[in-house]
């Protein structure tokens, strides 16, 4: 039945469904054919895959991103990244890398911050002499630092459907998410150098100047820090944190940017609740899903397929590796989470991995399928807004994956970064 279910579901999808719908179809066989549960168990797991206290994060946090997004912070982040970096070598590269890793706090979305890059910087990089495809590289894979920092909607998601603190994975993304940003600044650098791609800035700035820019910044680099502070002290669960940051938003850009109207204030209801419609469809569709797999005994099968071919907790985490990379090749990153994680987090428990831990690297290793061929989301939708072919996209991109790489098997080795921090402050 398992095999039925998995055939139906990619059959779905090479004949162009939604995947919203393709989780609900492969479904069908357990409801019908075998007759072990009524049709009527579908609708009700889809009501009750909804009515979850921690899944009001997820609305909270689209509404607080999309508020602070038309309140003129983007445009302050990029002259407060501009003066950051903007002297290294590579230039508007590396303002883009900064940019994503400050992002992270308010757009939640590595495909968000991806398209909104893309059509802020990816025309000025390419005007001072970036190829497109390289252009097209360094935006894509940036934006996966935005999966990592908080409020990350990938570690929501993660957090409520294995059952796993949010805000400890909120804490723990910050020291990876820290460090996949010097790493890709780093490698950026090095290609800078070797292609002669130069600086935006002649020189570094004056302090005067850098902090003239921080205190414009101030209020959008508050914003991950609220959090921190709020989760240390118990101000704040998760989902109180999104309804505190909605109103911190609503704040900003009434009272201190004075740029919030009332058309702005609609086109952000209006984005949020396309983006909400889309995130909770998903959701509904994967909890009947999820449902069949359970019946089915998925998890416990796949545990003990994985544990016959070996019980080395390294192998058995590769082998995950390569099955989460390979499913976030085809599948949106919302999807594979709700989808995929819930199946292999038994595994990786009681091979004795860390859910904290195994949370922030199977997210990172979700969204570096959505870079790669042959259906990556995050490389499609830069390569389809700077009209690139995928193949130069991909050439282009090897130094960065081989970076990747590299910072996945430190991370792999080392969990204390990711859970020191969670730890010491919770």
């Amino acid at each position: 039945m398992l095999i039925l279910i998995a055939v139906l579901f990619m059959l779905f999808l090479l004949l162009g469904q939604p995947v919203a719908f393709a989780l609900a179809i492969a479904a069908i066989p357990v409801f019908v054919i075998t007759g072990t549960m009524p049709p009527t168990v579908a609708i009700q797991k889809m009501v009750s895959a909804t009515q979850s206290f921690p899944l009001l994060t997820v609305p909270f946090f689209i509404l607080a991103g999309n508020l602070m997004n038309i309140t003129g912070i983007t445009d302050r982040l990029v002259n407060f990244s501009k003066l950051l970096t903007g002297w290294l070598a590579g230039g508007l590269a590396q303002v883009s890398i900064i940019l994503s890793f400050m992002m992270g706090g308010i757009s939640g979305s590595a495909v968000a911050d991806a398209s909104m890059e893309s059509r802020l910087l990816g025309p000025s990089m390419i005007a001072q002499g970036f190829s497109k495809p390289m252009t097209a590289a360094i935006l894509a894979f940036g934006s996966i630092i935005t999966a990592t920092i908080p409020p990350s909607i990938g570690l929501i998601l993660f957090g409520f459907i294995n059952e796993v603190s949010i805000g400890r994975l909120f804490l723990a993304g910050i020291v990876p998410g820290a460090i996949l940003t010097l790493v890709l600044m780093f490698t950026a650098w090095v290609i800078a150098k070797r292609n002669g791609y130069a600086p935006v800035l002649a020189s570094p700035p004056t302090r005067g100047e850098l902090w003239a820019s921080f205190k414009d910044s101030v209020w959008a680099l508050m914003f991950p820090i609220i959090l921190i502070v709020g989760f240390r002290f118990g101000i704040f669960t998760a989902t109180e944190a999104g309804a505190f940051l909605v109103f911190y938003a609503l704040f900003i850009g009434i009272f201190i940017y004075h740029e919030l109207t009332l058309a702005k204030m609609f086109e952000a209801l209006e984005t949020s609740l396309h983006d909400l419609g889309m995130i909770m469809l998903l959701i509904m569709m994967a909890g009947v899903l999820g449902y069949a797999i359970t019946i089915e005994r998925a998890p416990q099968k796949v545990t003990e397929f994985v544990t016959t071919l070996s019980d080395n907790p390294a192998i058995i985490l590769l082998m995950i590796t390569g099955v989460l990379v390979i499913s976030g090749m085809f599948l949106e990153g919302a999807a594979n989470i709700l989808l995929v994680t819930p199946i292999v987090m038994p595994v990786l428990t009681a091979a004795g991995f860390d859910p904290i831990h195994m949370g922030i690297l199977m997210v990172l290793l979700i969204n570096l399928g959505g870079l790669t061929p042959p259906v990556g989301v995050i490389m499609f939708t830069v390569c389809g807004i700077l009209d690139v072919k995928t193949g130069a996209y991909t050439r282009a991109a090897l130094p960065f994956f081989f970076a990747l790489l590299v910072f996945f098997i430190v991370l792999a080795m080392l969990p204390s970064l990711s859970t020191a921090l969670p730890n010491a402050l919770m």
